[in-house]
């Protein structure tokens, strides 16, 4: 019974290093992803009141393990019964991001003009309605990053046991969430750590100097990251597109892969956009 119970520890042992193993390479060809997920999420949660930003944030975090928990079952599952299933997720999810990209950009060139007391108004009415919708659009962008991220993480050990497949899938998944907003929830409290540290230095010297670069920071950081994101969200809808539709695979091959995935992705969202609008104009011929 002895040598029994420890065959079993052994067993757990090789598991455990097999699964430590294969979750090293798959964290390691999900980086770039995660970078433009770190980028895309930053954006989405950011400009609240400083007090909403880390209960919107856990909101947000709880909606992205929510996605771990349905994608990864799922992609187990497509990957053993219907492989091209995954394929058609993923063009589906990159056409939604293509649209939200090139959406943010159309909004940002041609409709930012607003009077003031018209945004100050809206600001004060819609304040919890606009958090919520925020907090949904940030969660279902996620859905979709999430899924690139576990297919990602689940062809690089395609090849091993669907045990090992779905610990290592697993594992990554928890730890891009995890490290994702944990890394979003240090840059949005940054300004709040300033002025702790202004306060604490009574103004002077040199801690309070870098508090106050703290605070003048965080709106640069949040600008930045939100231009980032926009054209995350357009790179990594190009490459879905560009890793998994032959055509496009193989089109304007002299072009660097960045350079020609973001012109896909422009393509797909501005194709996106035009179909929306249309059925928009179109819809209410049909109503009547």
């Amino acid at each position: 019974m002895a040598s029994g119970f420890f065959a079993i520890l052994d067993d757990i042992g090789a598991l455990m290093d097999d699964v430590a193993a294969t979750t090293k390479v798959a964290a390691s060809k999900t980086t770039g992803i995660l970078g433009d997920d770190l980028a895309v999420n930053a954006e989405k949660a950011t400009g609240f009141l400083s007090s909403r930003e880390l209960p919107v944030l856990w909101a947000i975090t709880k909606g992205s393990l929510v996605n771990k928990v349905i994608i990864v079952p799922i992609a187990l599952l497509l990957s053993v019964f219907f492989p091209l299933g995954v394929k058609i997720a993923l063009v589906l999810g990159g056409f939604y991001l293509a649209y939200e990209g090139v959406e943010k950009i159309i909004e940002y060139l041609f409709h930012r003009s607003k009077a003031a007391h018209q945004v100050i108004k809206e600001s004060e009415q819609n304040d919890t309605g606009a958090e919520k919708a925020k907090i949904k659009s940030a969660i279902t962008t996620d859905f979709i990053l999430s899924i690139e991220i576990v297919i990602i993480a689940l062809g690089a050990v395609t090849e091993r046991s669907l045990l090992i497949q779905g610990i290592t899938v697993s594992v990554v998944a928890f730890l891009a969430t995890i490290g994702v907003y944990g890394i979003v929830a240090i840059i949005v409290r940054l300004d709040d750590a300033g002025y702790k540290l202004i306060e604490r230095a009574h103004n002077k010297g040199f801690f309070s100097a870098v508090g106050v670069l703290l605070v003048k920071s965080l709106p640069v950081i949040i600008k930045l990251l939100s231009v980032v994101g926009t054209f995350a969200l357009i790179l990594v809808s190009g490459g879905i597109f560009a890793h998994n539709i032959e055509y496009l695979h193989h089109l304007l091959p002299n072009l660097p892969s960045l350079i020609r995935e973001l012109i896909i992705g422009l393509a797909a969202g501005l194709i996106m956009v035009a179909i929306l609008m249309g059925g928009r104009k179109i819809l209410p011929f049909f109503k009547k």
